[in-house]
């Protein structure tokens, strides 16, 4: 799962939400030097990452990205979930008892963006220099469209080593639209139930 999942998956804690959100820039036993709720998003942001990489349904949508991307599969398909949870944000937020189901997606980012400004200092430093772009842009908001998604896919490829062949990404996801939004909707109850039994204790703010 990407940006736009891992926050949405974070109970509205913005503790949790924070530490979610740096989750993939802070390794190992760094966490610790966390307070105990952002702590708790990092380490959910792991299992996250772990239940995804290893449920099969995620793996059927990986398999449609094998010939074109190889090893970042997964990646391609974090990125189509998250457009998935952006274009069905209503019916997701729904499958927990702990969110306000009336909260927009526009209204989330805007929050999400106040979070992390306030946070601003306690971000590590890669997140820092992205943090500006990504609320300029309103990167996880326009995940909903092709054109969004194919600029975000973009900033990956100039900054990681992901391959810069975005137009092969998004033709395989129009020609295999239906099939990868029935992975998606099949994915992510379980993905919620999971975060859901992993915060329990864990109130919105």
């Amino acid at each position: 799962m990407n940006y736009l999942a891992h926050l949405a998956l974070s109970h509205d804690n913005s503790s949790v939400m924070l530490g979610n959100f740096i989750g993939d820039f802070v390794k190992g036993s760094d966490y610790s030097r966390y307070s105990p709720k952002v702590r708790t998003g990092i380490l959910l942001h792991r299992k996250i990452d772990d239940f995804t990489d290893n449920n099969p349904i995620v793996h059927e949508t990986n398999m449609f990205l094998k010939d074109a991307y190889g090893r970042y599969a997964g990646v391609i398909t974090d990125m189509y979930y998250d457009h998935f949870l952006a274009n069905n944000w209503s019916e997701c937020r729904q499958m927990s008892v702990n969110f306000k189901s009336d909260v927009k997606l526009a209204k989330f980012v805007s929050r999400v963006h106040r979070i992390m400004l306030f946070n601003y200092f306690r971000l590590p430093g890669d997140v820092k220099k992205m943090l500006p772009f990504l609320i300029k842009s309103r990167r996880l908001e326009n995940y909903a469209n092709f054109s969004g998604l194919a600029r975000s896919l973009n900033i990956m490829a100039r900054n990681t080593s992901l391959p810069s062949n975005t137009q092969d990404a998004i033709k395989i996801l129009k020609d295999n639209y239906d099939i990868f939004l029935g992975h998606f909707k099949a994915f992510y109850p379980q993905i919620q139930a999971m975060a859901d039994e992993e915060l329990k204790d864990i109130q919105p703010d």
